[in-house]
């Protein structure tokens, strides 16, 4: 489920995020009061240039120690106030990489938790784009945008009172020759929040369709659908790109206003500052001293028209990465979790249904996967639920794992609704080995080293041989050392699960799950799969997704799912004797693998 804070103004999102990034608040007050010295030091410029001119060149005289006094005052005000810049900037920059690291980290986390099914609605490219790009957005806003934001904000101000200090008449001119300058960035501004929000939505969609691109590249190629592959990425990418120019043309519109309106800001002040004349105890040093500080207070609103395309974008991706952190974790730790007791673990299934929900935005319905599904199974028993493409099995396992929660009904391991576990006491004790499983770039020891802290290169090479895959392993010409690739590429899929059983061995699970590949493998490969789990099932509750039915033939008990209803329960005897459901699944995989006599 995402949440849309398209919605929030800029402001609003800004706030939310400082709120969102503690590391950010931390010495801000600091940080700013040396961004109003740094301000204050180039508004000292005008004033000691309007103390020259009105009484160090008086005509027929020049004082010229005054002047060479003021140009000291000048300077060593711009030296201080450059000093406090730098310091301002400085800190800036720290807090914001700081800040930035937390949120990505923080985000990172955030994803981590989130439940399957949000993974599965929200397209992994795009949750790879709010930490990469939409942060690297930021990033790229702090160390300029920001900057200007702190350091002409505080310049605008300051300069603001000096200008109503020395002649609140002519400041008020300048003011209202300014003011439409900021209606008309207002106007851009909102449109630009839009425009900027379509485009990090366009990035996103682009990311994923590369994303999933370069994952199924090797079935792009074996079914030669290159054509309408480049053809559907294409189109994504012209959909981002006309985002973008939109975006683009915007922007562009910002730099030329800001020249007009202050060009006609200077021009209305020197009118009015000569209308006035010395009668209004306007002298000539004052009104230079003004224009000087009418092109102060200008440059701010330039550079912000540069500044507003930038800071667009970053809100923009502020929001996106509000909208994933906003999305619930899933499923959620109980306020008060027991602890599940010691030893082998019984599952008892209370009247469960669940029902996949339709994705947002989609015009699909909700989907039921499980219904009505209750089932004991006692501590140590090792189970096989069976059924067609579609009836829920897959589902039971994500259920015990508590990758997701039910929709209706309880589901209790110990004797304790999994609601009421903590998610980490869950994870140490129930292990489940995915259909695919997943091996990280780097060698087989690498991938197994995580099951547990601590294990040394001895009892990983030791867990081989207690499953008696010893042979396999040393086999490969670097054994342990030997590189798996990215996902495990470089070896088969019964390879992969191999690994996957030793590294399920290695955490000692009191509870196995085993949502068995679909794929096929070669005999001698499913003969080690076989030996392998036999050992590992041994004294542990074990419930296997079985594709298979050999495991299933070899559990002992059996439980038979179709279109989500739990339809048959016993031994794989039994159940043959009943010639049922389970009989006409085992008739057909002995067919469909050539085992019928």
């Amino acid at each position: 489920m995402s949440f849309d804070h398209g919605e929030l103004g800029a402001a609003a999102t800004i706030g939310r995020g400082v709120r969102a990034v503690p590391e950010l608040r931390q010495g801000l007050g600091l940080t700013v009061f040396l961004a109003v010295i740094g301000a204050a030091g180039r508004v000292t410029v005008p004033i000691t240039i309007q103390q020259a001119v009105d009484h160090g060149l008086r005509p027929g005289n020049v004082d010229l120690g005054r002047v060479v006094l003021l140009g000291i005052i000048a300077s060593t005000a711009v030296l201080l106030a450059t000093t406090a810049q730098r310091f301002a900037v400085a800190r800036l920059g720290k807090r914001s990489e700081y800040a930035l690291y937390g949120l990505r980290v923080r985000l990172f986390g955030h994803i981590h938790r989130l439940s399957m099914e949000d993974h599965a609605e929200e397209r992994r490219g795009a949750l790879v784009a709010r930490v990469t790009s939409d942060i690297e957005t930021l990033t790229q806003f702090f160390a300029w945008g920001g900057l200007a934001w702190l350091l002409d904000g505080t310049l605008m101000v300051l300069v603001s009172g000096v200008m109503l200090a020395y002649n609140w008449v002519l400041a008020c001119v300048a003011f209202v020759v300014a003011a439409p300058l900021f209606l008309v960035l207002r106007f851009v501004q909102r449109r630009l929040v839009s425009a900027y929000h379509a485009s990090r939505e366009m990035n996103g969609n682009t990311m994923g369709q590369v994303s999933e691109v370069v994952t199924g590249a090797h079935v792009v190629r074996s079914y030669r659908v290159e054509r309408r592959i480049i053809d559907d990425t294409h189109r994504v990418a012209a959909r981002r790109t006309a985002a973008q120019v939109r975006t683009s043309k915007l922007a562009a519109f910002l730099f030329p206003s800001g020249e007009v309106f202050s060009v006609l800001t200077v021009a209305a002040v020197v009118l009015i500052g000569v209308a006035l004349g010395p009668d209004s105890g306007l002298s000539a040093g004052a009104l230079v001293g003004f224009l000087f500080l009418t092109y102060r207070f200008l440059e701010p609103i330039a550079e912000f028209t540069e500044i507003m395309d930038q800071t667009q974008s970053a809100v923009a991706g502020l929001r996106r990465i509000l909208g994933v952190l906003d999305m619930p974790v899933g499923p959620s730790e109980a306020s008060t979790p027991q602890l599940l007791p010691p030893g082998a673990l019984g599952v008892d299934i209370e009247r469960v249904t669940f029902v996949y929900r339709a994705r947002p935005g989609v015009d699909e319905e909700d989907v039921p996967a499980l219904i009505d599904v209750s089932v004991s199974i006692p501590p140590a028993q090792r189970v096989a639920v069976v059924g067609a493409t579609g009836s829920g099995k897959s589902t039971m396992a994500r259920l015990l794992s508590r990758l997701v929660d039910p929709t209706a009904g309880a589901v209790r391991v110990g004797g304790i609704d999994l609601r009421n576990v903590a998610n980490a006491d869950l994870r140490g004790r129930a292990m489940l080995v995915p259909q695919e499983p997943f091996l990280f770039d780097g060698t087989i020891e690498t991938n197994l080293a995580f099951a547990r802290p601590g294990l040394s290169r001895r009892e990983i090479s030791n867990a081989f041989v207690r499953l008696q895959l010893d042979d396999w392993l040393f086999a490969l010409q670097a054994g342990l050392d030997t590189e798996v690739g990215e996902r495990g590429e470089r070896l088969s899929a019964g390879e992969r699960q191999l690994i996957a059983l030793v590294r399920a061995y290695l955490a000692s699970p009191d509870l196995l799950l085993l949502d068995e590949a679909t794929s096929a493998v070669d005999p001698l490969t499913e003969v080690r799969i076989g030996r392998a789990l036999e050992k590992l099932s041994a004294g542990r509750t074990t419930i296997a997704i079985a594709h298979r039915l050999s495991t299933a033939a070899r559990a002992d008990r059996v439980l038979v799912m179709d279109h989500g209803y739990l339809v048959e329960d016993g031994s794989h005897e039994e159940l043959l004797a009943r010639g049922g459901v389970y009989a006409g699944l085992y008739a057909h995989w002995l067919d469909a693998t050539g085992s019928a006599g």
